[in-house]
Order: structure tokens, then C-alpha cells, then sequence
């Protein structure tokens, strides 16, 4: 064991937990993550920060294991299916949602942390996606299933499961702690020893894990490994900002749920393989940043604040908001990288565009949403009101219109115009399995769950899906084809690697723009995006498009004219990245 490394966990545990022995601690962590009786075993220095294993040729595919079901086949061979014969060399990773056993929230309800929802496959059909695709795999720190072992070992005063849990006395003053959901934070439950209220911060079927508790710290590092060793290489850490609890503070970002991230990046930094670690924390974007720590907490984090203000920018048509914030990014630090999208699973959250949106413009934005067939979903807040906490909507459907919620002809352009954005950002682009197929509004599953989410989170008849993917008329075909056509473009170009120097353009409020530099400075590529639904000219003294050079816009192919005078014109919702060179 490099002493290194050891010094290392030693210091992260004695600030985590001050009152045990770190020592000892940390040869439990070691074994834990190392176990003896397995294969692998740590690096003997950490990877380089400036060697990341990660470049411009990744691209993510997010989707569940049974977003494609046919009643024959295990969906995530299905999947499998699906990347091979549509995505093959486009996309390199997948994340298949939490396929574990599960009794509530489309898996993020977890049951058993080692096993595979039959319903979906097998550890061997995850396994063969492994070795073909970066696998990514959610690692559901906050809360468990109160159908878990663990639970029932809780309710029957047995351990391990009795430390398990976080007991607070329901007349303590919990009116600081952050929510992100509107129902009571503490479950009343019966157990062995009385009557007890368990803290439940996302639902009473997700009862929150005691991290205060060291064991519990030890056996999601026997879970982390045991999912490396079947092929797991990219681990998300979901509501991983909620993990410690301390009475008389928000129970948000606390340092010990910092600490604790800091460790897991010390393992991932030692492991035998590349591991990634990214952070999923909706919240405020500076809050959301804490989570690169000194570049030595996440890998990546989710760009969270990017999806409400391109859809604002988009259906209002005007991008001035999001120019805004762009321009105050800062690059990811050394060693990490902007994990970039659009839509997910969730809906497109809110609070992320706390401070960058004002709240007319918010409320603006949730009333065309809504008129285009999706809905809202709310937090409550310490002094018992509600505010927006996520829209939910099919990302196809919310650009059926202009912010007024009148439906129009542009909604395919709009749509493609933010994958096109997206794909154009410093940082790694990932795409929901729904927006490469154009999916709608799944109103029959939503009336089925009584769940807004669901809305988002349709299932395709594989064989039905293939017929329209067939039809090159379809809307399904048109938008894959040219996502991937796009997705195959971006890939060759060295100026859009995740760590690309990126400066924002300032082109006024229809239009978007980056200049991105390749790290060997050789290639430059502006990428400029009409927000609107009308034609915009450019002039290109607005751009140093250094004369002499040939310009081309990948998107096109067509050569441009970069003479002083000259100008370009951009359709309603057109893109074009003018390269210098091409791959």
C-alpha cells in the first residue's frame, strides 16, 4: 500500500469522523476497496491531472436499462442492440439508470445495491455493454428502499441496518434544512425499540443513510468495488449534496459530505482502472461548482444551470441570460470536466437558474411548458410555501412554440439548435435516449404513475421504434440521423475536446456564440447558434476569422469568405461552426 495513499485516507477520515481512529479506519477502507481475496490492487502513485482519460471523441448516451422494452428480450440487450446498430463510433459511454431491484421512483428507490432488476438483465448483459461502452452507474448514496435489508434490519434492532438510519426527535426545529420536495421530512415508524421518525428527504420510501455512522461509509466502498469489478468505470454520485446531516444547519453541502467526496476521488485517483467520479447536485450554480473542490473531488460535475437557460433562450429568443452566464464560467479545473446536457431522466430544474433568470422570466418560461403539455413540479420552502422546483416536459414537446406557448412551425429546429449548442461547450456532451428520438409527452404513463416525471420517461416498443426509425419521413429518423451526423462531426475536431480553451462571443441577444481553441492551439472553431425565428446577419468583422486562412463551416461544409465586408446569414435556428481546418 503506498504510504502516500495511506497518509492520504488518513487525513480525509480523521476529518470526517474526529472521534474514531483514523488509523484503524483506514485499514477497513483499504480492505473494503481492496479486498484481499480480490484481484486488484492500487496504482502505486496517482493518475496526473494532466493526462485525463477523456477527449473530444466522447460523447454519452443516457437512458434506463428498459427505455426500450419488446417482451422478449432483456431491454438492457436491447439497448445494446440499439447503440451497435445506430450509435456505433458515434457514442462511447452509457449510462444505464439505476438498474438495481427497486420499490419507488423509476429506480432510485433502491432495494439491493448488488443485484440486477430482472426486469431489465443481468450483471452479464451489463457487463458485455461494459466492454463495449464506457459503462456509468449511479451509486444512490442519500437514501435506500424502506424495503431494503438494511431497513428491516433497522425497524428490527439488528446490525448491521440499526446504525443504518438517521433518527431525529420530531419536535426537534428542522426549519433550516433545504428541501427539494414538499412532503413531510420525517417518517413516523414502528421499530423494536418504539415508536421512531426516520429522516426521509426525497420520499417516505427513500429513507436517508446515516454517513455520521463510519460502517455505512465502508460498505459503499465494498459497493463501489464490487461494481468496478463488473465493469462499472464512470461512477455518478447521486444527491450526493445531502448526504451529512447536522440538527441546526441547512443539511446541504456541509464539509463532511465534501470530505467524503474527496475520498472517493483519492480511491478513483489510486484505482487499477480509470475511474470517474461525477457529482449530480441541482442546485445554484456556484453551489453547484463547489463540487471540483481544489481539483480533488469530482471529475465532473452536472452543468445544471445550462438547461433552463437554453430552453429560456430558445423559446424567448433571446439569449442575452445565457450569454450572461456563460461569460462567468469559469474552465474546469485541471483534471475535471463539465458533464453537458439538456434533458435527463428528471425534469429541467430550476433552482439551477436561481439568480441567472429573473423570476418574471421564470414564470414566463413554467406557463409555456405547461401549454405545451408538461407540467411543474414544486419544493417547499422553511416558511411553508412552495416555489418551481423542476419543469417536467419530453424535451421535443417543450419547444412546440415561442415563450408565449403558441405552438409554430420551428419546433424540430429549435430542438436541434440546443443538442447543436450543447455539443459546441467546453466539456463532455451527453445525450437522453429521448431527445435522439424526438420522443413526446408520455401523457398515459404520467395518468398511470401520477407522476410528472413519468412524462419524461416513455417506454419505445422496440419493434415499434425500429419501423419508425426505418421510415426516413419519420420524426424519429430525421432527428437521430442528424443528431448523429452532428455527434460524428464534433467527434473529429480536437477544439471541442471537454478541456478546450473557451471564450464567449458577443453578438447580441439572438444569437450564441464560443470561440473554441484545441489545446495544441492549431485548430479554432467559432460556433454561432440563432436563437431566433428569424434570419440574423452576421457581419464577420465580428469574429477574428484571421485572414489568409481558409474557413469552413462543419455543419454546411460550405467554405467562407473571410475578406473584411463580408457577412453571413443565419436562418431561423441555423448553427454553423467555422473551423479553420478540418479533421
Amino acid at each position: 500500500m503506498p504510504s502516500f495513499l495511506r497518509s492520504r485516507l488518513e487525513s480525509h477520515l480523521a476529518f470526517i469522523y474526529p472521534e474514531r481512529d483514523s488509523a484503524a479506519l483506514t485499514d477497513a477502507m483499504i480492505a473494503a476497496f481492496w479486498p484481499e481475496s480480490g484481484k486488484a490492487k492500487p496504482r502505486s502513485k496517482g493518475r496526473l491531472t494532466n493526462q485525463p482519460p477523456w477527449s473530444e471523441r466522447d460523447t454519452v448516451l443516457i437512458a434506463y436499462g428498459n427505455s426500450l422494452i419488446d417482451e422478449k428480450t432483456a431491454p438492457v440487450a436491447l439497448l445494446h442492440d440499439f447503440l451497435d446498430t445506430h450509435l456505433d463510433g458515434s457514442v462511447n459511454s452509457v449510462h444505464v439508470l439505476p438498474f438495481f431491484p427497486y420499490t419507488s421512483d423509476d429506480g432510485f428507490a433502491v432495494v439491493d445495491y448488488y443485484s440486477v432488476n430482472p426486469d431489465v438483465g443481468d450483471w452479464k448483459h451489463l457487463q458485455r455493454l461494459g466492454r463495449r461502452y464506457r459503462l456509468m452507474a449511479d451509486l444512490v448514496l442519500n437514501h435506500v428502499s424502506s424495503a431494503s435489508l438494511w431497513f428491516k434490519q433497522y425497524l428490527r434492532g439488528e446490525e448491521p441496518g440499526s446504525g443504518f438510519f438517521v433518527e431525529v426527535d420530531p419536535a426537534t426545529d428542522l426549519s433550516a434544512v433545504v428541501r427539494p420536495r414538499p412532503h413531510p421530512l420525517l417518517r413516523k415508524v414502528e421499530t423494536a425499540h418504539g415508536e421512531r421518525h426516520v429522516w426521509c428527504t426525497f420520499s417516505e420510501d427513500q429513507v436517508d443513510l446515516n454517513f455520521a455512522n463510519p460502517e455505512m461509509l465502508i460498505e459503499f466502498l465494498r459497493i463501489m468495488r464490487f461494481h468496478i469489478d463488473r465493469g462499472v468505470r464512470t461512477i455518478r454520485l447521486d444527491a450526493v449534496a445531502f448526504v451529512w446531516k447536522e440538527i441546526g444547519t441547512n443539511c446541504i453541502h456541509l464539509p463532511q459530505t465534501h470530505e467524503i467526496v474527496r475520498l472517493m476521488r483519492t480511491l478513483a485517483d489510486y484505482a487499477e482502472v480509470p475511474l470517474l467520479l461525477i457529482t449530480e447536485t441541482n442546485v445554484p450554480n456556484m453551489e453547484n461548482l463547489s463540487y471540483f473542490g481544489n481539483r480533488n473531488e469530482a471529475h465532473a460535475v452536472y452543468n445544471f444551470s445550462f438547461p433552463p437557460l437554453v430552453v429560456h433562450a430558445l423559446l424567448s429568443g433571446d439569449a442575452t441570460a445565457l450569454n450572461r452566464w456563460q461569460m462567468t464560467m469559469p474552465p474546469a479545473p485541471a483534471g475535471c470536466f463539465y458533464f453537458n446536457f439538456v434533458a435527463s431522466h428528471d425534469g429541467i430544474g430550476l433552482r439551477p437558474a436561481e439568480g441567472l433568470l429573473p423570476n418574471e422570466e421564470i414564470a414566463m418560461m413554467i406557463a409555456a411548458v405547461e401549454a405545451f403539455g408538461g407540467a411543474v413540479s414544486l419544493r417547499a420552502m422553511p416558511d411553508g410555501t412552495y416555489r418551481p422546483y423542476e419543469m417536467n416536459i419530453a424535451l421535443f414537446d417543450a419547444f412546440q412554440g415561442k415563450i408565449d406557448g403558441t405552438p409554430d412551425e420551428w419546433r424540430r429546429e429549435r430542438f436541434l439548435c440546443s443538442q447543436t449548442i450543447m455539443m459546441a461547450l467546453e466539456g463532455m456532451p451527453a445525450f437522453y435516449i429521448h431527445s435522439l428520438l424526438a420522443t413526446p409527452n408520455d401523457h398515459d404513463r404520467r395518468a398511470r404513475t401520477g407522476h410528472n416525471r413519468s412524462l419524461n420517461r416513455h417506454q419505445w416498443d422496440y419493434d415499434a421504434l425500429k419501423e419508425r426509425l426505418a421510415d426516413a419521413e419519420s420524426e424519429q429518423a430525421i432527428v437521430l440521423g442528424e443528431l448523429k451526423r452532428q455527434i460524428d462531426i464534433r467527434t473529429a475536431q480536437k477544439a471541442f475536446h471537454p478541456n478546450a480553451t473557451q471564450f464567449t462571443l458577443q453578438l447580441g441577444e439572438g444569437l450564441f456564440g464560443v470561440w473554441r481553441q484545441s489545446i495544441d492551439r492549431e485548430q479554432s472553431i467559432f460556433a454561432i447558434h440563432n436563437v431566433t425565428d428569424r434570419a440574423i446577419t452576421l457581419p464577420l468583422v465580428s469574429l477574428n476569422l484571421i485572414k489568409g486562412e481558409t474557413w469552413t463551416d462543419l455543419l454546411s461544409g460550405n467554405e467562407i469568405d473571410a475578406e473584411i465586408g463580408t457577412a453571413i446569414e443565419l436562418h431561423p435556428y441555423q448553427c454553423v461552426w467555422l473551423a479553420n481546418r478540418t479533421a
